[in-house]
């Protein structure tokens, strides 16, 4: 634990329409990280913003999608730090944050990795098992059908191995999977061997992966080099037997391509947990089709990320009280 040198008001901004992130559990979960070394307060959306700020030195944000500009107009003049607890931050308005010179601070990937590849793992099984057409077949009260296809030898594509994709990679090993990995910087050696990676490329080899694999599984950041990645040209790549799985950010795939595909053919199947467009429109036909396994967004929704995101958040707290450098600032 940090040393200490002053003690901070901290406020936290639960998600408006994310009930558990007000859950007591929850937020007990942060308030012990903190571990009482600290003044705490929840954000009330039904009281004036600007009393609420006008003493807080320190900001904790939901997945950085909560705070507005009214609120950092309120805070400038005393808060330190504005800590995302999440990692993405394709929403969040960092501009205007900059302009008032609160730093910001999230809570990278390692924190919410081993749920990611959890969620990714369990997308394949799914898929591979053809979930959706055994549950029409019970429903039916057909037995024995369909047959699925053993994990065993197929080939997983890892677009992007940093934390969940290795984390993914040391999961599908397990299952006797190849592991063919794409990333922008160098996989050591050692990386190969402990994570029985088979290929490694750099992302002008992603065409050949997408060619190859039996699984394509994409773990980016959404920037504007990323978007759309996965396009229609890159759908067609694919072998008519693979599926992609996407628990990243839903923009890192066209939609309206893998859509095309999916009904097509072209692929045998998806797992999707992030969106272009959220809220979802349930009616959509992407959630009727029966070779499409979907969740709401919950892929990092997990009781360990929670955990490991608030002492990452209670951490800079105590390095803000000290007088150091905050861990994974990302306004620079």
């Amino acid at each position: 634990m940090t040393k200490m040198t002053e003690r901070l008001n901290v406020l936290y901004l639960p998600h408006p329409v994310i009930p558990d992130t007000s859950d007591p559990e929850m937020v007990r979960t942060l308030e012990d990280a903190l571990g009482g070394r600290h003044n705490f307060f929840i954000f009330d959306p039904d009281q004036p913003i600007a009393p609420q700020f006008a003493e807080i030195d320190f900001v904790i944000d939901v997945g950085g999608s909560v705070g507005t500009r009214e609120m950092v107009d309120a805070a400038a003049h005393r808060c330190r730090m504005w800590q995302i607890m999440g990692t993405g931050l394709d929403h969040f308005d960092m501009d205007y944050w900059r302009s008032k010179n609160i730093p910001v601070c999230n809570c990278p990937g390692p924190f919410s990795a081993v749920a990611l590849s959890e969620c990714a793992m369990m997308f394949i099984l799914m898929l591979t098992r053809r979930y959706n057409e055994v549950k029409a077949n019970m429903g039916d009260g057909i037995m024995y059908m369909p047959f699925g296809f053993e994990l065993d030898g197929l080939s997983l594509g890892i677009v992007g191995l940093g934390a969940s994709g290795t984390e993914l990679a040391r999961r599908a090993v397990s299952f006797g999977m190849k592991i063919l990995a794409i990333d922008i910087r160098d996989i050591g050696n050692d990386e190969v061997e402990k994570y029985g990676i088979e290929f490694h490329g750099k992302p002008d080899h992603l065409d050949k992966v997408i060619s190859e694999c039996d699984v394509l599984s994409v773990h980016l950041h959404l920037t504007d080099e990323t978007r759309h990645i996965i396009d229609q040209r890159r759908l067609d790549l694919m072998k008519p037997t693979s599926y992609l799985i996407n628990v990243a950010r839903g923009a890192l795939v066209d939609e309206d391509a893998l859509l095309t595909s999916l009904q097509e053919g072209k692929i045998a199947g998806a797992g999707i947990d992030a969106y272009g467009q959220e809220p979802l429109d349930p009616s959509g036909p992407l959630f009727k089709l029966p070779n499409v396994i979907t969740t709401n967004h919950i892929s990092g929704a997990t009781d360990g990320t929670w955990r490991k995101r608030s002492e990452c958040s209670a951490e800079n707290v105590d390095r803000i009280a000290a007088g150091l450098e905050p861990l994974y600032r990302v306004d620079k």
